[in-house]
């Protein structure tokens, strides 16, 4: 995989000027998966690609769809590592990354975290609004949170989500009376995890008239989405009022991650809270009828590009989200990659309603 370690090794992270090794480390990644995945390979030649060669802009990569990779165990070759979908709806996507794709990846993530200022040397209290780590727990959503905790030296870790007999079980009392403790001491605060629980403590904060002001250098950092609480998903301004009024932490000290397991390429928001497309992926929005590309503006089905893996062929995924791709040069941070909207989601099964998400959650909390 000569051209996917080219790429992956490009020092800044939203170069535009790639697109035709982009285009060649695709074509590099889909010869590999065409002869190593038999059932990958059926659906490329039923679409009538058999080569690279068939393959002129990655619009015409074929697509697989998310709901496809829950449904059916694609492998591709040899892996050191797997990772899983939440599974909300009861079933899961598997992910198998090998050596190459474990490499590339940390390349990734150092080049684009350290490019918005996220890595420091700075030790901190973290408290991830996810999963604790449980040997049962082997989704990606958890492995990232838990990651996450180490771009800044830890003194502590708090977790939301703790495992019991019964599964998962947020525990928001122990986290206001970390929070008691941290507004004491000097150390900054990184909050790392679901936007749900996150907004969901600042709203059990507000309900009871408590506020914290949290050292500075504290911050906010969202990932792993809304999940089965998507529709009560809180506007942005909302959300970045409520973490001033509750925590003291302004916008500017919040940034949101966006990314998939079937697509493990880290999004990362811009001052303007875009998420850029980096150089190690690319988007193509699709008519959710004809599934044909189309223009900036327009709203469709994102469809996520990247040569990262060759254990599993998750090389251009058809996801459930709605969004818009913009044109990067209309936004004021700078960078000139085109940047994704995400609208919402097309019609998941797994959604709770407005009356039973958040009320079920914080009703019982005491404080």
């Amino acid at each position: 995989m000569k051209l996917r370690r080219k790429l992956f090794s490009s020092k800044y992270p939203y170069d535009c000027t790639k697109s035709e090794l982009f285009l060649g480390a695709c074509r590099e990644n889909f010869d590999h998966l065409i002869t190593h995945c038999e059932d990958y390979s059926k659906i490329c030649r039923g679409l009538g690609i058999t080569s690279s060669e068939d393959i002129s802009k990655v619009e015409d990569i074929p697509v697989i769809p998310t709901m496809l990779m829950k449904q059916h165990d694609f492998r591709a070759g040899r892996y050191m590592v797997m990772a899983t979908s939440s599974g909300t709806s009861g079933k899961m996507s598997r992910v198998r990354f090998e050596f190459g794709a474990l490499w590339s990846a940390l390349k990734m993530s150092l080049k684009v975290t350290r490019y918005h200022g996220i890595i420091s040397m700075r030790p901190c209290r973290y408290i991830v609004m996810g999963y604790k780590p449980h040997r049962s727990n082997k989704t990606a959503v958890a492995k990232t949170a838990y990651l996450t905790t180490f771009l800044a030296p830890a003194l502590s870790r708090k977790f939301i989500l703790k495992h019991t007999p019964d599964g998962y079980k947020p525990d928001f009392e122990s986290i206001v009376e970390a929070l008691k403790k941290y507004e004491k001491g000097k150390a900054p605060v990184r909050f790392m995890g679901f936007p749900s629980y996150t907004f969901f403590l600042f709203r059990i904060l507000e309900e009871k008239g408590l506020s914290f002001k949290l050292p500075k250098g504290s911050k906010i950092m969202l990932g792993g989405g809304w999940k089965q609480f998507y529709q009560e998903a809180a506007d942005k301004e909302t959300f970045y009022k409520l973490a001033k009024k509750t925590l003291d932490i302004e916008e500017e000290n919040i940034v949101e991650f966006y990314g998939a397991v079937e697509h493990p390429i880290l999004y990362t928001s811009c001052p303007a809270h875009h998420f850029h497309v980096p150089v190690y992926s690319n988007i193509v929005i699709r008519d959710p009828v004809s599934l044909e590309p189309l223009e900036k503006g327009q709203t469709g089905l994102v469809n996520l590009i990247s040569p990262l893996c060759k254990a599993t062929p998750i090389l251009s995924i058809m996801t459930d989200d709605l969004g818009i791709l913009h044109d990067g040069a209309t936004c004021p941070c700078g960078v000139k990659s085109p940047y994704l909207e995400i609208i919402g989601r097309v019609a998941p099964d797994d959604i709770k309603t407005c009356a039973a998400g958040a009320a079920d959650i914080i009703k019982g909390v005491k404080v």
